[in-house]
């Protein structure tokens, strides 16, 4: 079981990625928007983030950043989850330091899969 952080500010989006991990036995955390998302790895060290891009205060790919390059959290694996597809959002998030990119709407296999890749 993994703890897993969920950073979105779509409460539908949110209550989805929620639904999915904990079907699958994983605990959950939840936060809405990046500057929210950055406190909680700080405070609750999860084993995997799920981070939205288009978000208030810091965007997703801000958030990223400062997680990744943080000595204290860069041990985290941060997926990108966004509707934002196109090749330059991919490789914008992959500099930032993310360790995936899921295109919203996630499915649920998707999501299991990324999870089973970067915590076992």
């Amino acid at each position: 079981m993994a703890k897993i952080l969920v950073v979105d500010d779509s409460p539908t989006q949110l209550a989805n990625m929620v639904r999915i991990c904990q079907a699958h036995g994983h605990q959950t955390l939840t936060a809405t928007n990046g500057a929210e998302g950055v406190a909680m790895a700080q405070s609750e060290s999860p084993d995997l983030i799920f981070m939205d891009v288009v978000m208030p205060e810091l965007n997703g790919f801000q958030a990223t950043r400062k997680i990744t390059r943080d000595p204290a959290t860069q041990h985290i694996p941060v997926v990108l989850v966004t509707t934002k597809d196109q090749d330059t959002d991919k490789v914008w998030g992959e500099r930032q330091g993310a360790a995936g990119y899921i295109v919203k709407p996630p499915q649920e296999a998707e999501l299991v899969a990324k999870i089973k890749e970067l915590v076992g």
